[in-house]
């Protein structure tokens, strides 16, 4: 089957599920089976899709759909696209698998505001990624991922906080969109008339722009700062993220914000490798001034990173802590993509070619790992909450003895997400370094902004010790207790372990092996439409020594190597311990002169990092108690 056909199809599927749910959504068990069987279908097609161009090269273009006066919707899926593609059927298919069982949580709801809207949902991102027109068409296709995702963010419209997060959401995502077509209208507008057909197809935009940059620069440049605000407020960054993210996120149903985060802010990610790195070709490269756009994303990128995570820092509530981490996230890979593209006007010389090609990789690779540990992530949250029935912090401990498996699997996303090595954070932001810190010989600011992302990354750690440590580590609160003895066990069903069991292996898969991910990535760049990232593909960092190849061809990473240095240090560290013939005893713990345990002399998220979140009062994010 081609990849074209099976995209189709897979799109198709997704509609008639969305229909099936509806009809059956009295049934809430049926109907979640049937949405996992037709996100199961659709999801297998969509891979098929994207791997055939992944291994084949660029599929060629297809009508998708012809409206009267409109013209044909023109779809194309390049290696770019495929990437993408990927991710969200992956993420797709763990999320409706988690929500068979997960949705019983919801007694006052039913699944017909549900399972129909997340279907469409889904239809929605797959065509955001693969539409070629930017006007009527990308607005079409952003609206079927809006309008459904803005129902299940206000899916509890019984609470108001919910329906004003979901009424805040729905008005920066129209903004988004309308500053998007802004742009696209600025690039198009020059070329053909606007209704002309193909008028505003990337093909068409790119010839465009190719002239604008050395005829009409500032209407290009305006064209291109339309981009970044738009897409910008789609990804979270900073400070659009927190006018919207912080409280969609938590107010969507955990597979939801699995979604939300795990994929739907990679759409502006998406959109913004498109228009500065494949939007313009890669023949006017000296007229497009690419260094000057990368100062300023990579500028918002660590404004981005480091205020998500101090405000982050501050949280007391389990999902609106990991939403502020998206934000945080989404930084990295903004300063992977301005590391890229500052670099660029000096790649003519093959050291700063390897550079910008690792900003790039580290970018796509960091897009990668985050839309599998922050899924993890708030899958864990949404377990923690199925389980306990709060998203407070302060009110749950201890639950590593009542949940292993979901405590594991957090623990396993929390050090994927902090950086440590040996997980998949610590192979992109390592990727991202390299290429900001030995870069910086060429623009000096990029060691500045790494050293910021790097002291981000270890307050990463120490918001992700409280989240942690609070809920599976620290002495059992009163209400995990009370639950444990209502309901005879805490543990998810197999149906919400299973997918954090799959994300948490895949967490270990690309730190392990980096080079998986990076190959993949490589293909995926190779196959995309012709553009300036195109170009960068042959210089990617990949190491045949089964790690992260640096610009003279050398490792600079290799985790198995690091892994046995670890294993020997645990080792001697163990052989150490023993050798003083000290003996082990269990006791009591001590609690500071009180017999009787109660909740104040249990650690909560409250009393961590008192003295950081007053000094850095200042940035913002008060927690929400």
């Amino acid at each position: 089957m081609s990849p074209n056909l099976a995209f189709v199809y897979a799109l198709a599927i997704c509609l008639a599920g969305a229909l099936v749910t509806l009809l059956l959504s009295r049934w809430k068990t049926v109907a979640g089976w049937a949405a996992f069987a037709a996100v199961l279908s659709s999801s297998a097609l969509v891979i098929q899709s994207a791997v055939s161009v992944l291994t084949g090269g660029s599929a060629p273009g297809l009508v998708l759909f012809t409206l009267p006066r409109l013209g044909p919707c023109h779809i194309v899926i390049d290696g770019l696209s495929a990437v993408f593609l990927l991710l969200i059927a992956v993420i797709a298919l763990l999320s409706s698998l988690y929500s068979v069982r997960y949705m019983s949580h919801y007694e006052e709801y039913g699944v017909a505001r549900y399972y129909p809207y997340f279907l469409l949902f889904i239809v929605g991102m797959y065509g955001i990624v693969v539409v070629t027109d930017l006007m009527v068409y990308f607005c079409a296709f952003w609206q079927l991922m809006t309008l459904p995702s803005f129902a299940l963010v206000r899916y509890e419209y019984r609470k108001q906080e919910n329906v004003r997060a979901a009424n805040r959401y729905l008005v920066m995502m129209e903004v988004s969109c309308g500053l998007v077509m802004a742009g696209a209208a600025l690039l198009g507008s020059t070329l053909a008339q606007p209704g002309e057909l193909g008028a505003y197809d990337f093909g068409v935009l790119s010839k465009n722009i190719s002239l604008m940059l050395s005829a009409d620069a500032f209407t290009a440049g305006a064209a291109l700062l339309l981009f970044l605000i738009g897409f910008g407020i789609k990804a979270g960054m900073w400070p659009f993220g927190q006018l919207w993210l912080p409280a969609a996120h938590p107010a969507a149903p955990s597979p939801v914000s699995a979604l939300l985060s795990g994929v739907m802010i990679k759409t502006g990610v998406y959109g913004l490798l498109r228009s500065f790195l494949w939007l313009v070709p890669a023949g006017v490269s000296d007229s497009y001034p690419a260094g000057a756009w990368g100062l300023v994303i990579a500028v918002l990128g660590t404004a981005t990173l480091f205020f998500g995570t101090i405000q982050a820092l501050k949280q007391e509530e389990s999902k609106r802590l990991l939403a502020f981490h998206s934000i945080g996230q989404v930084g990295y890979i903004l300063l992977g993509l301005g590391a890229c593209l500052a670099l660029l006007p000096a790649a003519g010389n093959d050291t700063y070619r390897t550079l910008a090609a690792m900003g790039l990789a580290g970018a796509l690779f960091h897009t990668i790992n985050h839309g599998l540990f922050k899924s993890l992530l708030f899958l864990n949250a949404g377990s923690i909450l199925y389980a306990t029935g709060t998203q407070n912090l302060n009110r749950i401990g201890g639950l590593m003895k009542y949940m292993p498996v979901t405590g594991v699997m957090t623990l396993v996303a929390s050090f994927s997400i902090a950086g440590v090595p040996l997980f998949n954070g610590f192979g992109s932001k390592w990727t991202i370094y390299v290429s900001t810190v030995l870069g910086s010989s060429h623009a000096p600011y990029l060691a500045v902004l790494a050293l910021f992302a790097i002291v981000t990354s270890g307050l990463t750690l120490a918001s992700f010790i409280k989240f942690f440590g609070t809920s599976f580590l620290s002495r059992a609160s009163l209400l995990v207790k009370q639950r444990f003895e209502k309901q005879g066990g805490l543990e998810a069903d197999w149906t919400m372990l299973l997918p954090q069991l799959v994300l948490g292996a895949c967490c270990m898969l690309f730190g392990l092996f980096p080079q998986v991910a990076l190959r993949l990535l490589k293909s995926g760049v190779q196959a995309s439409e012709q553009g300036l990232g195109t170009t960068l593909a042959q210089a990617f960092p990949v190491s045949e020594t089964l790690g992260v190849a640096g610009p003279a061809g050398q490792a600079i990473v290799i985790p198995l190597v690091l892994g046995l240095v670890l294993l020997a240090m645990f080792v001697l560290a163990w052989m150490l311990s023993r050798s003083g013939g000290s003996q082990r005893r269990t006791a009591a713990p001590w609690l500071c002169g009180y017999a009787i345990e109660s909740e104040g002399n249990r650690y909560t998220a409250h009393g961590l990092y008192g003295e950081v979140k007053r000094y850095l009062r200042w940035a913002g994010g008060t927690a929400r108690r």
